[in-house]
């Protein structure tokens, strides 16, 4: 049992069932679904909702688990843009990704969100579905334990409670407070980045943008960095760069400077954008990627970026996220209802797969691979409708080949994309 020196007589200590730490995508969706299971749920959160968050472009997987736990109403309501793929431009040449056009099942859109209305919903949602949320709330260290884990808590006026808990989950993305008080972080395989971003009005009026699609760009001298502009409903959107940090730094004095002058090098977005307004100051991502030991130990589970954080490219964040929340939930209630979970082979492997699809087509990204791929549009469509797939989320899908065996395909797709039309048969599936 892992034990740290917390308590002390004077503290108060309640009991739940289930206490989740953050109140994001994967802690909303988790407590949902608990508590409309009949469990007792309590969700922690440190920040005072509604709050800005990066992430703003979902993946049409998550529309599956926002159904599945109940919260798809609640953010169909929020009235966000209607997402249907990817755009991706460089150098001038512009082509498309529709994840209608997909070789797995599912739905073939989701929505592009202000993070802060979006998130708000969903834990409203949960909230409605009869968990309790306590945000302006800390969690200073926790108890490990089987059967009766806990978390010492700090709220705003600096009172301090003991939570006990017969399960924990860890939704806390960035924070990651149990990777970190259980030692349990490691070394990303990824590079470290950075991101710059910020809102603008866009003024866009370009007959040929697409507003259902979020537009990534590629530097046309530095392939290193990318740009992502993901619009939303309200005439807004989203705008950001992302490179190495010493490439970023050297382009000007400060941050927004910096956003600027990228923004300016890539013609596509330098037209888009040549009438935005700055609406929100510019912020800073990086070392973002991260990993840990495990995803489980004893009475807890960790979910989405709480464990495993790869990068925003392909926007599948709030996929595993989701994702992680609805594996982890089903079996939080079987082990309270008695049952003995195998952690690793039910909730640990199974997620790491997808995630694993994830990062290759990651590192394929910059390595040159994918965007060879991406700007040949001579494949067979039934093979641009299986990288579709994997870009709308459905990574853990073993009937595609491009999830199956990854790297494989991908690097013979890149191979045969020299070629002047890529069929089947230069890409045996």
């Amino acid at each position: 049992m892992e034990k740290r020196n917390h308590s002390s007589p004077a503290i108060q200590t309640d009991e739940t069932d289930v206490a989740i730490i953050g109140a994001g995508p994967s802690g909303a969706a988790a407590a949902a679904w608990l508590a409309r299971n009949g469990l007792r749920v309590q969700v922690i959160e440190r920040s005072l909702f509604p709050r800005f968050s990066i992430g703003e472009s979902l993946l049409p997987q998550c529309m599956v688990h926002l159904e599945t736990c109940g919260l798809l109403d609640a953010a169909l309501a929020g009235g966000f843009q209607v997402k249907n793929g990817a755009a991706f431009t460089w150098r001038g040449k512009t082509t498309a990704i529709d994840f209608r056009d997909k070789f797995s099942d599912g739905p073939g859109t989701t929505w592009q969100v202000p993070r802060d209305d979006f998130d708000q919903r969903l834990i409203e949602g949960a909230r409605e579905a009869g968990a309790q949320v306590q945000f302006e709330t800390l969690v200073e260290d926790f108890t490990a334990d089987a059967e009766r884990p806990s978390l010492t808590l700090r709220t705003k006026d600096g009172q301090r409670r003991i939570l006990r808990a017969r399960f924990i989950l860890d939704a806390s993305g960035y924070g990651r407070v149990l990777s970190r008080l259980a030692n349990l972080s490691k070394a990303s395989t990824l590079e470290s980045r950075c991101a710059l971003f910020m809102h603008v009005e866009d003024r866009i009026d370009h007959p040929g943008h697409d507003r259902e699609k979020i537009l990534i760009g590629v530097h046309p001298v530095h392939p290193g960095v990318w740009y992502w502009l993901i619009p939303f409903s309200d005439g807004r959107c989203s705008v950001g760069v992302v490179g190495d940090r010493d490439t970023l730094q050297a382009a000007g004095g400060d941050d927004t400077s910096r956003l600027w002058h990228f923004l300016n090098e890539e013609p596509t977005l330098a037209e888009l954008l040549q009438n935005a307004t700055q609406v929100r100051e510019t912020n800073r991502l990086e070392g973002y990627s991260a990993d840990v030991e495990r995803l489980h130990g004893p009475g807890f589970a960790l979910l989405g970026n709480a464990g495993e954080f790869l990068d925003p490219v392909f926007s599948s964040g709030v996929t595993v996220a989701l994702d992680s929340a609805m594996r982890a939930a089903p079996l939080v209630k079987r082990q309270l209802a008695g049952e003995t979970i195998d952690w690793d082979l039910e909730f640990e492997q199974p997620l790491r797969r997808g995630v694993a699809t994830f990062r290759e087509f990651v590192e394929a990204w910059y390595d040159g691979r994918l965007p060879k791929i991406i700007f040949n549009e001579q494949q067979s469509p039934r093979i641009r409708s299986m990288i579709s797939s994997v870009l709308a989320g459905y990574a853990w899908d073993q009937s595609n080949p491009f999830v199956s065996a990854s790297r494989r395909r991908l690097n013979s797709l890149a191979e045969a994309c020299s070629a002047e039309t890529v069929t089947d048969e230069l890409v045996p599936l």
